[in-house]
């Protein structure tokens, strides 16, 4: 058996693989050690990052109750309702995740108990404020019992964290003993594998290198001259014996063979030239291969029409030399083929011309003229030209069509064929990123811009109007009694009216203006380069606009529509990310509401 060469390769192998085995599994159970560990030192980090969460939660109430009761904004009620029931929710987490620890469960309960304490209080305080009693609430938060309780939570709160972190410490000591454990072994481990390996290899290598010295011996003779040297030496292995054997067979036959050299040099020589010939038609293929790599991935990176255009005319004269022409597209709204790019002073139809003037959209493959009247002419070219059509196709769809001045040689139509493939491809990828950044941007309601878009443009904007010192305003609008349109005319209705007030939104802004759908029926409209004061104007404008809008559905008319505005301009000691410019509008359209709708309010202080 251990004559075979493969067999010693197997036997050296199973002796590894036994080795590596062993040591694997031992691996396995100190890494499941590890593991477990690991997931206690985890454990630890959890518990205490949802304990600081649940403090953090509760102060972030205790600001939002005294922020309502001294201000009596109902956003700091929302934010301290939202506080308190979101520590409420964490410190219960914590008292679960701390069950395996009688000690610190004890201890977790009872901060549980204190911060439940604490956010019963806020939520009675906010729910005064709520009822009127702020007076009440004030004299609450001013007295001396919810900083005690405050106090309390923060000594229990530093208790359990300790005793949780000094845990958690201790944990992570034993994961490192683990872990140099298993370092250990790996490495005492990896050296015996090491020597084996090594002790295996220097018998084969003695077994291969003396078959091997042998049979370059006799390749030097043969590549002297000696065409009768063979191999006749024991070779030791039965894989070389058969190689020794095969070598002496390749041996005579190259003998016989140069016997024959003369008769076949000839054919020699004709297989090299076409050998040279596919070379070079290789090379070249690779040099267009590359060209339309490079002008795959600018196509791939353009974002506009005007860019893949200039891609186009930089690119197609050099994968087709000499020949002039011009890129339509497909457009599904028109369905026409609209002109993106000529070159080689090729004229183009600015309107373009439908599919079914191109004889190679309609039969779906190139079409083209070598001479006058050898086919049918596409009605989008002159009767006496010679040209070709290649078709643009996705999935059997129309993308577009190649138009090409001349004749298309037949060594070209490789060099077309990719071209076209790689515009098709480019063309899609066009479409749809085109069509994806309009879905992500637009809301499909109405057609406006969407929250998201407002949040990038509103910070843009301020970092433009940072830098250049013009002013920028903000216009929070909403439809008054909007309600009333969803509960008299069904929510039909108020698709409706939302879609007729963004249409005249749209209509009645500056097209610098960025009109965007806030959310429900509220709407902003960020003005760059505009005062509060000079916008006021125009707004009233657009609420006079509305309230002559007359929406009608299924034959009735749904009323009159009226809208409130709230203006506000940007300064520097607004929020960067525009919350504050926001808020300041927001607070304007508030006032708005309280006056009685239907009007402008400009918020001076923008506060």
């Amino acid at each position: 058996m251990l004559a075979s060469l493969s067999a010693r390769i197997l036997c050296l192998g199973a002796l590894v693989i036994a080795a590596l085995a062993s040591f694997a599994a031992i691996l396995v159970d100190s890494a499941e050690q590890a593991g477990k560990a690991v997931q206690w030192v985890n454990h630890s980090s959890a518990v205490i990052e949802r304990t600081q969460m649940a403090l953090s939660q509760l102060r972030s109430a205790e600001s939002g109750s005294r922020g309502y009761i001294f201000t009596h904004v109902p956003s700091f009620a929302t934010t301290s309702e939202e506080g308190a029931t979101n520590a409420d929710e964490n410190i219960k987490r914590v008292v679960t995740m701390t069950h395996d620890n009688p000690p610190q469960y004890a201890r977790a309960q009872e901060l549980a108990n204190l911060i439940s304490q604490r956010a019963a209080m806020l939520r009675q305080s906010v729910e005064q404020g709520r009822r009127g009693d702020f007076r009440i609430a004030q004299a609450r938060i001013a007295g001396d019992e919810g900083r005690e309780l405050m106090d309390a939570i923060t000594v229990r709160a530093r208790s359990f964290l300790d005793n949780e972190r000094a845990l958690q410490a201790s944990r992570s000591d034993a994961v490192n003993e683990r872990l140099r454990w298993s370092e250990g072994l790996a490495l005492g481990g990896a050296g015996l594998v090491a020597l084996l390996v090594a002790i295996g290899f220097l018998l084969l290598m003695r077994g291969i290198n003396r078959p091997l010295a042998a049979m370059r011996r006799v390749m030097t003779d043969m590549g002297q001259g000696r065409r009768s040297a063979r191999i006749v030496e024991a070779m030791g292995s039965r894989e070389f014996t058969h190689l020794a054997q095969s070598y002496n067979d390749m041996a005579d036959r190259l003998e016989r063979a140069v016997a024959d050299q003369l008769s076949s040099e000839t054919q020699l020589q004709e297989a090299n030239a076409e050998l040279q010939r596919n070379s070079e038609t290789l090379r070249q293929r690779g040099e267009v291969i590359e060209m339309l790599g490079g002008m795959a991935h600018r196509m791939q990176a353009a974002r506009t029409d005007d860019e893949l255009a200039q891609i186009i005319r930089v690119f197609v004269p050099r994968v087709l030399p000499g020949i002039a022409g011009a890129l339509y597209a497909h457009n599904n709204s028109r369905n026409l083929l609209i002109p993106i790019a000529g070159w080689g002073g090729a004229e183009t139809d600015a309107e373009g011309f439908a599919p079914g003037q191109c004889w190679a959209l309609r039969r779906g493959q190139s079409h083209f003229l070598r001479e006058v009247g050898s086919d049918i002419v596409c009605s989008h070219t002159s009767p006496d030209e010679i040209y070709h059509c290649e078709p643009l196709l996705a999935g059997g769809e129309v993308i577009g069509v190649l138009y090409l001045h001349g004749t298309v040689e037949e060594e070209t139509r490789f060099r077309l064929t990719v071209l076209a493939e790689n515009i098709a491809s480019a063309l899609v990828n066009h479409r749809l990123q085109r069509s994806l950044r309009e879905q992500t941007i637009r809301d499909p309601l109405t057609g406006l811009f969407n929250r998201r878009y407002m949040e990038e443009t509103l910070t843009l904007e301020i970092a433009r109007a940072t830098r250049s010192g013009v002013p920028l305003s903000v216009v929070m609008c909403d439809i008054d009694h909007f309600k009333r349109f969803n509960d008299e005319f069904g929510h039909d209705a108020g698709d409706a009216v939302l879609q007729a007030v963004a249409a005249e939104l749209k209509k009645q802004f500056r097209s610098g203006d960025v009109i965007c759908r806030f959310g429900g029926e509220e709407f902003t409209i960020i003005a760059p380069g505009t005062t509060a004061t000079v916008l006021q104007d125009r707004v009233e404008q657009v609420r006079n606009a509305v309230g002559e809008v007359n929406v009608r559905l299924k034959g009735r008319t749904l009323g009159l529509i009226s809208m409130s505005f709230g203006i506000a301009s940007w300064s520097s000691g607004m929020d960067p990310n525009g919350e504050g410019l926001i808020q300041a509008a927001d607070i304007a359209l508030y006032q708005a509401k309280r006056e009685g709708r239907n009007r402008v309010i400009v918020n001076e202080a923008g506060e």
